[in-house]
């Protein structure tokens, strides 16, 4: 919308110098344009055919908000000779999504558009989306601070400039890039030794052979590692983008000059998520994700809904309905929250929205808590021109200084937080209030770091050994000489030139190789049918999968569905699940039957004992509890022409159990705040009718909830006429002692919680209306009670109702696993990995999952640790744990907190020795602290699951972090190093592909380690033999040829070997376990690798200056070179456990390459010598006294201590 000081040229041409300055264009007011009528779509305003006047727009040319200064260029500047033609028409203010004001350029932009090559050129080299954006936040005013609160004009532009509305999941921004990856480069010891070595040969005094010998390696292995980073980084923002991109409905509110609204309706127009602004009015319907923070302003059932109509009177908008929200992807709880409209707006015509005004605190983390206002500025009196020029700062302080503004007070009830999901059957219409970095669920969130694999640190570790080793053999050599090298050069240069001859020893090309193999791995995992859909977005820790210690997972949508379903009733004698649920069904329908034949049906299957006939009435009774005792409220809407009921309410487990009812023949009909209707599904017919009187919600504290209702119903067989009727369901752990005496509750009860279900148990008491009328005046002198008014409530309710209930039954609901969760986390447990659950759900819920789950293993005891009050308190529960290794720890937020505060080291050091531990209403900076606290501590690696927005700060915090894409998002998804469709796939990618990655990786390291000890013990050879003179032995091609064509090919094709396939590796998951003890690559197997490379090197360079009778010369060279590369391809070919059709042919196709280039070594060799018989014998004898100890030594080793993988294979 152009702003109202901007001059908008006219069409006339009248030429009287005379009107040249209309000094009216000057009065604020009266420049203002007239706006577009239906007509004008062309052009968003109509011209005005005033007289021709003096274009002001020179006089805006010069923005403040310009980032660079206009002095010295052309007026009219072209578009394609700056930066901002580069980044295209997309860095415009439109589409940058900052809602602040700025000068527009509409009329530059309306000018004829010409195309020339140079605009096609332009086009075609625009850069990227994300490069854009970066750019133009350096061209922006600073942001509004998180520590700022702030005022909102809803549907308007704001004053202030705010984040804009993206999700970012990149590790690295366009300025921070080089530098972080070449930080992250350089922390590898690896790389500043052959920097170091690589600038040495700047030196013409160090300078061995060609400089680029060692420079040219060097950036091939940066530009390698750093591309890769980039490549990863890339698909993290493409992946982003697509999820900014989801189109959200807003409304559009057109106004006059003035502010004041006219009669047209709202348009709704299609945004797209970056696109949202604060102060935008979304329209969003069920199961839509929320993409900002937001107040919630007008909420309509959607089935009364067929447009906005904007002048709709507030008396005729009754149709208010309430809102259910799902907060799982935000804080992991199961229950649907109820969040309310505003009460300033529900009955707020539409148009006028814009006259709103919100205020609201600063961006918090704080999820629960929320304090704001909202005010309604009076609406616009008669327009004149001449006063409307000072209006807007006027309307800036009407709020404050107008008595007659509508003010009302906003809290927690009022909003919906990013990436909650909508989950009534309503139309609503939302505010947004905070965007993009500033939601509760970004602030919750921490920043993307970097990941090192726990190999290259370990590799790292062993370069730092091997550099000692070459720095002592360098001094070693200079010492046997006295200290006085044969060349004449200080002692100290000698030692720089050995060092420099000896760098092989450390090779460069084992980063290269490493993130190579990464790749393949990647490509693996992804290509895995069996896992279909996975993706590996961090390509750089494959191999940490196989060194997982700990699992820390997330409940809601991890391990469970969140798919609430009642498997088990018990009525006292009889106890129904399964198919017995059928009994169930066929006593409903004969309780309720209404016609003759139905009756004498229900007769004739119904002569049966009187013992049978009272477990009927019995069952009866607690379907009709369960019928009438919940919080649900039936939804209709029409789905492909047919008229579908579904229901809401704040819990699961509520719409789980009126599920069941209907299931079993006992419909609800209908609820409304007076009244509730039951139908049969039999007969389609109403059976019952019940008067809410009283109801008391369920709260975390009392665990129950009951209400008092008159049930009437026509059916005279069941003799219920006005009866006043007291129903209450809750925890077995508080009902026990509100039921009468009974001999076999707590006995069902422990029954159901050792299957892993959440039971209720279900009672009622019959009234009178004596009783009624003496509660319900207690119940209200105590709701007047100024002072401990809850506490006194309570006691009335207990002292009236909470006692001698009849015990109707118990219910158990089960939570649903997800797809084989159970033989996943019984493989783990098997494998040695640790499992830990962190949800925001309830107790009773994180209790009754890890017994269904199997979380918790068959004879092992929960401790519980809840609303722990104190410091001593943490003490002495700590101390219950000591030296317990057998239990399963239990803990909740709230003492959670206090334990990381006062005792954070003893609790984690008795945590960590525990099998299993599950931490309830956990928030995620708690999760992600947990996550830091385990991996610090234990020096392990640690692999965070989860599929919420609630979960990306945990799986940030991991060493691995694997995300769900969930069914609300893929928040988690996103910002994970791997993402799955399903938990059960977490076994194959870590004891297959973990597994797999870890031990190639392992074994590859030690070949390319072994390829460059050997060259360099040779080397060491030579010098010795040569006097000690510090020159190269092979030089040039012979070096870079030996590490990359000669032998690059088989090493690498390691990356394809392996020990047992995928049916033994989940057969025997124990084999993961000897991954984590690090035994593949360990100080034992480095040590080893030396000592076999030390003895070949001794043996090729030793016997073959013996053989050949010469200590240099290019025989000698063709003897040595040649054994040298026969050697490590036969040293591949030994290792090799399972043959790949890859190898064969990189080893084969290596062997026949180097054949075919020793013709054009004529430089190096004596081709004449290499072509007769006495070459061949004298490599054959080398290559045999070099291999056959060293293979034989291997066969006895694995006779005498076979290693794990083939005592499976037996």
């Amino acid at each position: 919308m152009p702003l109202p000081y901007e001059y908008h040229p006219t069409t006339g041409h009248d030429t009287d110098p005379e009107d040249d300055l209309d000094l009216d264009e000057l009065d604020y007011a009266s420049s203002r344009p007239k706006p577009r009528s239906a007509n004008a779509r062309s052009s968003p305003w109509h011209p005005t055919p005033t007289i021709n006047s003096v274009p002001l727009k020179p006089m805006l040319e010069r923005s403040p908000q310009r980032f660079w200064p206009a002095k010295g260029r052309k007026q009219q500047r072209d578009r394609g000779d700056d930066l901002e033609g580069l980044l295209g028409d997309e860095l415009d203010e439109d589409s940058r999504g900052w809602n602040v004001r700025r000068v527009d350029r509409t009329t530059t932009r309306s000018r004829p558009v010409h195309h020339s090559r140079r605009s096609s050129l332009r086009q075609s080299v625009q850069l990227a989306g994300y490069m854009r954006q970066e750019y133009a936040e350096l061209r922006e005013e600073p942001e509004v601070s998180n520590k700022d609160s702030r005022e909102i004009e809803v549907a308007r532009l704001q004053q202030k400039r705010y984040p804009p509305n993206i999700v970012s999941n990149a590790k690295y921004s366009l300025w921070s890039f080089l530098p972080l990856t070449l930080y992250n480069e350089f922390r590898f010891f690896l790389n500043i030794y052959f920097l170091l070595v690589a600038l040495s040969q700047i030196i013409p005094y160090l300078r061995i052979g060609y400089m680029s010998t060692y420079i040219a390696p060097l950036v091939f292995v940066l530009t390698i590692s750093i591309g890769k980073e980039a490549f990863d980084d890339i698909a993290r923002r493409r992946r982003d983008a697509e999820a900014n991109s989801e189109l959200y409905t807003v409304l559009a509110l057109d106004q006059d000059v003035s502010g004041r609204p006219i009669a047209t309706p709202a348009l709704e127009t299609q945004k797209k998520s970056r696109d949202l602004k604060v102060g935008d009015v979304l329209k969003l319907d069920k199961n839509r994700r929320v993409p900002a923070d937001v107040i919630i302003l007008k909420s309509t059932p959607a089935e009364a809904v067929v447009d906005i109509v904007p002048d709709q009177s507030p008396a005729e908008d009754s149709s208010a309905a309430e809102t259910f929200i799902r907060t799982d992807q935000l804080d992991g709880e199961t229950d649907w929250k109820l969040r309310l409209p505003c009460p300033l707006t529900q009955g707020l015509n539409v148009a006028d929205l814009r006259r709103l005004r919100i205020a609201a605190g600063a961006p918090s983390q704080k999820v629960n808590d929320f304090v704001g206002t909202a005010a309604l500025t009076p609406a616009p009196s008669a327009y004149d021109p001449h006063v409307a020029k000072d209006r807007e700062d006027e309307d800036a302080n009407t709020a404050e200084s107008d008595p007659s503004t509508t003010s009302v007070p906003l809290s927690i009830d009022n909003t919906a937080w990013a990436n909650t999901v909508l989950a009534s059957n309503t139309t609503t219409l939302a505010a947004i209030i905070y965007t993009g970095k500033q939601t509760r669920s970004a602030m919750s969130t921490s920043q993307s770091r970097s990941k090192i694999g726990l190999l290259e640190m370990e590799i790292n570790t062993l370069t730092k050994i091997l550099c000692i080793m070459t720095l002592s053999l360098s001094i070693i050599l200079v010492a046997l000489e006295g200290f006085e090298p044969s060349n004449k050069k200080p002692w100290y240069v000698a030692i720089m030139i050995y060092l420099i001859l000896f760098s092989t020893i450390i090779p460069i090309s084992l980063r290269v190789n490493l993130d190579m193999g990464k790749t393949v791995y990647a490509h693996f995992i992804e290509r895995d049918r069996g896992i279909p859909d996975t993706v590996v977005r961090t390509s750089t820790i494959p191999e940490d999968l196989g060194r997982i210690e700990y699992l820390l997972s997330d409940k809601t949508g991890t391990l469970t569905q969140n798919e609430m379903q009642l498997k088990k009733i018990h009525v006292g004698t009889v106890s129904y699940a399964g198919e017995a649920m059928e009994e169930v069904s066929t006593y409903i329908d004969q309780a309720f039957a209404q016609d003759v034949e139905q009756k004498q049906l229900a007769r004739t299957n119904g002569t049966t004992p009187r013992s049978r006939r009272e477990v009927g009435t019995r069952v009866r009774d607690l379907v009709v509890a369960l019928a009438l005792c919940h919080n649900v409220t039936p939804s209709t809407e029409e789905v492909n022409g047919e008229q579908i009921t579904s229901y809401q309410a704040s819990s699961p487990d509520e719409i789980a159990i009126v599920e069941f009812t209907e299931s079993v023949g006992l419909r609800l009909h209908q609820r409304t705040r007076e009244m509730i209707t039951l139908q049969s599904t039999a007969t389609n017919k109403i059976v019952l009718t019940a008067q809410i009187l009283d109801i008391f919600p369920f709260t975390s504290d009392s665990k129950r909830m009951g209400v008092i209702v008159r049930v009437s119903s026509d059916l005279p067989d069941l003799n219920i006429t006005d009866d006043l009727v007291f129903y209450q369901k809750g925890a077995d752990t508080v009902m026990s002692t509100i039921v009468a005496a009974n001999d076999w509750l707590n006995e069902e009860t422990a029954n159901m919680a050792r299957e892993g279900l959440r039971t209720l148990v279900v009672g009622r008491k019959k009234l009178t209306q004596q009783q009624y009328d003496a509660f319900a005046s207690a119940y209200r002198t105590a709701s007047l009670s100024l002072q401990n008014r809850d506490t006194n409530i309570a006691s009335i309710v207990a002292q009236h109702l909470e006692h001698s209930l009849e015990l109707l039954g118990v219910t158990g609901v089960e939570d649903r696993l997800q797809k084989d969760v159970k033989p996943s986390l019984e493989l783990l447990r098997n494998a040695g990995v640790k499992v830990w659950m962190l949800t925001g759900d309830k107790v009773e819920t994180a209790r009754c999952v890890a017994v269904s789950a199997r979380l918790v293993a068959r004879g092992q005891s929960i401790t519980t640790i809840a609303k722990i009050p104190n410091k001593q308190a943490a003490q002495d529960a700590l101390d219950a744990l000591q030296n317990r290794s057998d239990v399963c720890m239990l803990i909740d937020g709230e003492s959670l907190a206090i334990m990381l505060t006062h005792h954070r080291t003893q609790f984690i050091s008795i945590a960590v020795t525990l099998p299993c531990v599950v931490a309830c209403r956990c928030s995620p900076t708690q999760k992600a602290e947990v996550a830091s606290l385990i991996r610090i501590h234990t020096k392990k690696r640690v692999c965070c699951i989860g599929d919420g927005g609630n979960d990306v700060s945990m799986i940030q915090a991991a060493d691995v972090g694997i995300g769900i894409v969930g069914k609300e998002g893929r928040q988690a998804s996103l910002a994970a190093d791997f993402s799955i469709t399903q938990f059960s796939h977490v076994t194959k990618l870590l004891v297959w592909h973990g597994r797999n990655s870890y031990k190639r990786s392992a074994k590859l390291a030690q070949f390319i380690i072994h390829r460059g000890l050997i060259i360099s013990v040779c080397q060491t050879m030579y010098n010795i033999a040569g006097k000690f003179d510090p020159k190269g032995l092979f030089k040039d091609w012979l070096l870079v040829g030996y590490a990359t064509v000669y032998t690059m090919a088989p090493v690498f094709s390691l990356v394809l070997d392996r020990d047992v396939d995928e049916k033994l590796a989940n057969l025997y998951p124990e084999l993961y376990k000897e991954l984590k003890t690090g035994q593949s690559l360990s100080y034992k197997t480095f040590f080893t690798w030396v000592a076999v490379s030390i003895y070949q090197g001794i043996v090729i360079q030793g016997l073959s200056q013996l053989l050949v009778g010469a200590v240099d010369g290019p025989r000698m060279l063709s003897v040595s070179f040649t054994v040298l590369v026969l050697n490590e391809l036969i040293m591949v070919a030994v290792s090799i456990t399972t043959w790949h059709p890859i190898m064969i042919l990189s080893i084969v196709g290596t062997g026949v390459f180097y054949a075919a280039s020793v013709p054009f070594l004529g430089a190096y060799f004596d081709l004449a010598y290499v072509v007769s018989w006495s070459w061949v014998w004298r490599v054959a004898a080398v290559a045999a006294i070099s291999l056959v100890p060293v293979w034989g030594g291997k066969l006895i080793s694995r006779a005498v201590r076979p290693p794990s993988y083939r005592k499976v294979q037996v």
